[in-house]
């Protein structure tokens, strides 16, 4: 099958534009988070000088320094030492507890899972553009990538469905406009059964049988609404309303941005969209004008490294984009001129990749071993508790694909006066089981590893239950 050609010249023009958009979007939403009532807005009000700041785009600003300096094969380790670097001050929400838990020694994806109310929040998301820029035209890559960042904070919940479905809409958008196949391609990269794909598929349902857009708009908010705000299932339905209803760029962000709820992350995702589609050549002037070509960081964000400008975004955005297609993209090549085969949809609708991350266990914490992936699955919460044996399993994975797990040789170390079975195989896993009278807070087992020419000791934490202090749902994570 014919790979797809992508103009640099046409990619330049709408990755500029997906930036662009972020920042325009989020400036008209950012003064009206959190008001879940509707607003009626036509034009940013206040009219801004410069692009508000919005988390929406930091963490993204540092993933596409990770990819700089990591390279195309990101392991959960290098999401997490750039998430403990330059994003752990944001304390807040979802983000407050993978910082919490990769404290406790606790490693993606069960860092985005343990204790976290927030799994269905849009913290994850607002963070899909990345992928699609530097996976453009292949909107699997770009949600299997998305499938990988959201592990930090949102793993098990709704939050993780909405990155993916965005970062695989916007790789999409690279090379077709239609919105209804674009909405078609994004849920085919996530479980029919979740709650982001049912809102998508009313908001979508309602335009197509004509209800007017106040009143799609409370059957959103009243079916999928959430006493939260920032929940993600009603405001993607707000998204793609806005995308629908709208008439024309500017009618579209103010469509979505005046559902209410999360409205910085509604009208920055959208806004996103819409630069892809027209390009940032086609973004009107009145909405370009205002925020310019700056980029305006969170003050938690450790910004030491990261672009500071739009242009030096697009620049660095294009140097990774070229490398990461090349090596990785099955779809997709840069060229002079775009050049779309006629077996493009079956392409860009390709799932094949991401069907068996939809399942993939969320009680777990993966380490590396050069390209081995090693997966300790804790069968439940990672806390063991004295005088209950429990039994542990560790897959072996290559590109999260399943490995043989007889041609490996695994060893373990257990803290001293616990008890422990030797790892045997069975399902093609390894399973073992601890028990122990007296534990620590944290307590660390290491494995010792051989398949084929790779080995090495692996840490893995177990918590206590002294560690599982109970925290109210809906609150942040506590600050020991």
């Amino acid at each position: 099958m014919s790979k797809i050609l992508l103009g640099r010249k046409d990619y330049l023009d709408k990755m500029r534009g997906c930036w662009l958009g972020k920042n325009i979007g989020g400036t008209l939403g950012t003064p009206y988070e959190g008001k879940k009532y509707t607003h009626c807005l036509d034009y940013y009000s206040p009219i801004p000088t410069e692009p508000l700041p919005n988390d929406d785009l930091d963490f993204q600003l540092v993933w596409l320094k990770m990819l700089e300096d990591r390279g195309e094969n990101l392991t959960f380790n290098d999401f997490s030492e750039y998430w403990m670097k330059h994003l752990s001050r944001h304390w807040y929400c979802e983000y407050s507890f993978c910082t919490y838990n990769l404290q406790r020694g606790l490693k993606p994806p069960i860092s985005g899972a343990f204790q976290n109310y927030w799994v269905d929040e849009m913290g994850s998301p607002i963070r899909s553009e990345i992928w699609a820029c530097v996976a453009p035209g292949d909107p699997q890559l770009a949600a299997s990538m998305a499938w990988m960042d959201s592990s930090m904070d949102h793993a098990g919940g709704e939050g993780r469905w909405g990155e993916m479905f965005w970062a695989a809409v916007e790789s999409a958008a690279f090379i077709i406009d239609d919105p209804k196949t674009l909405i078609d391609i994004g849920l085919s990269m996530i479980p029919i059964s979740s709650h982001i794909a049912r809102a998508v598929r009313e908001a979508l349902r309602c335009h197509e049988d004509g209800i007017e857009w106040g009143e799609a708009r409370e059957r959103i908010a009243t079916t999928f609404g959430h006493h939260n705000p920032c929940n993600a299932v009603p405001n993607h339905g707000f998204i793609i309303m806005g995308w629908l209803y709208g008439k024309d760029y500017g009618d579209k962000l103010c469509k979505a941005v005046n559902c209410g709820f999360d409205t910085d992350c509604t009208g920055a995702t959208l806004g996103s969209l819409l630069g892809i589609i027209y390009g940032a050549s086609k973004i009107p002037d009145e909405w370009k004008g205002p925020v310019g070509d700056a980029i305006t960081p969170v003050s938690f964000t450790n910004t030491e490294g990261l672009p500071k400008t739009i242009g030096e975004l697009v620049t660095r955005t294009q140097n990774v984009a070229e490398k990461f297609v090349s090596k990785k993209s099955r779809t997709i090549e840069f060229a002079e001129m775009t050049s779309v085969p006629r077996e493009a949809l079956s392409l860009l609708y390709d799932n094949q990749a991401v069907r068996d991350l939809l399942g993939f266990d969320v009680h777990c914490s993966v380490e590396n071993l050069d390209d081995l992936q090693v997966v300790f699955h804790y069968g439940g919460d990672p806390v063991l508790r004295p005088g209950i044996r429990r039994t542990f399993e560790i897959s072996l994975r290559r590109s999260w694909m399943l490995l043989d797990a007889s041609a490996a040789n695994i060893s373990l170390k257990v803290p001293k006066g616990w008890e422990a079975s030797s790892p045997l195989i069975e399902d093609n896993r390894f399973k073992f089981s601890v028990l122990a009278n007296a534990l620590e807070s944290r307590n660390i087992l290491e494995l010792d590893v051989k398949f084929g020419q790779r080995s090495g000791k692996l840490r893995f934490t177990i918590l206590g239950p002294s560690a599982m202090k109970p925290i109210p749902a809906s609150t942040h994570a506590p600050k020991d």
